[in-house]
């Protein structure tokens, strides 16, 4: 008799979680933008991506168009589903951009009216003449905080944001500083000094690369601090283990049409819609 009141309790507690639960309903994803806006520097702009020099933003991995390149930008796969969005895919990014630079783009993207907006930007704070060069922690993160807040107070109050973690720079030293070809083109454009001199020391590069994940760690902390409305990729991008095939061989150093394919997809596997 005891035995079936204290099953009979437990049936009753168990089917009351389950009536909350349910009750609960899952968190939905914000409603598909009407238009875009990109920050960031010549990633963005998909500088360098094939063919000739200079920026090609039709192939970006934000607000890319063009149809040919392989990228499924974050731009196109919104088209595909809402036609809304058509024509209204800004690029706000500047090739050679550094956190500085954010609060002006963000304030373009603030004008542009912006529903949601990437951000992809500190590259060029960790890739300077030398180690001593890099940005500090301290300023990035205030001028982190100062872009994001621009965003959040300037949006209309639908908009939603992606930040985009810093790609491992150590990671392209790691797969071509044995190519004397690439070693020659990082000496005579001084591409990323700070990381890729060839006089570097192993010291001075685990530095960069430690600077380089204390930028994400602010990004992350900003992203979160901004709210329920700004989301971080929580470090898909400095994970990814790029290879050969994802660097530009005009300069080895930006990612190629392939390796801004790849970076669409993996910034859309951790955006809001999935």
């Amino acid at each position: 008799m005891q035995y079936a009141r204290l099953r009979a309790g437990l049936v009753s507690i168990v089917s009351a979680v389950v009536v909350a639960t349910a009750a609960v309903p899952a968190q939905a994803s914000p409603a598909l933008p009407n238009s875009m806006a990109a920050i960031g520097d010549s990633m963005t702009r998909a500088a360098d991506v094939c063919c000739w020099y200079g920026d090609h933003p039709a192939n970006s991995w934000s607000t890319g168009s063009a149809g040919w390149d392989g990228v499924s930008s974050h731009y196109e796969r919104i088209l595909a589903r809402n036609g809304k969005i058509s024509g209204r895919n800004h690029n706000d990014a500047v090739s050679g951009a550094r956190m500085s630079d954010g609060p002006n783009q963000a304030s373009d993207a603030v004008a542009q009216k912006a529903q949601y907006v990437t951000v992809l930007l500190g590259a060029n704070d960790v890739c300077t003449s030398s180690p001593a060069t890099m940005t500090s922690v301290d300023t990035f993160r205030s001028q982190t905080r100062q872009t994001l807040e621009i965003l959040k107070n300037g949006l209309p109050s639908r908009s939603v944001v992606f930040v985009s973690s810093i790609p491992d720079v150590y990671q392209l030293w790691s797969i071509y500083h044995t190519d004397s070809v690439a070693s020659a083109v990082w000496e005579t454009a001084s591409i990323c000094q700070s990381l890729l001199d060839p006089s570097r020391t192993d010291a001075d590069r685990l530095l960069v690369r430690e600077r380089n994940r204390a930028f994400n760690e602010v990004l992350q902390q900003e992203c979160e601090a901004y709210g329920s409305r700004c989301k971080f990729d929580n470090n898909a991008v400095f994970n990814y283990d790029f290879a050969k095939s994802d660097v530009s061989k005009l300069d080895y150093f930006h990612p190629s049409l392939i390796g801004q394919a790849h970076l669409a997809q993996i910034t859309w596997g951790s955006s809001w819609w999935a």
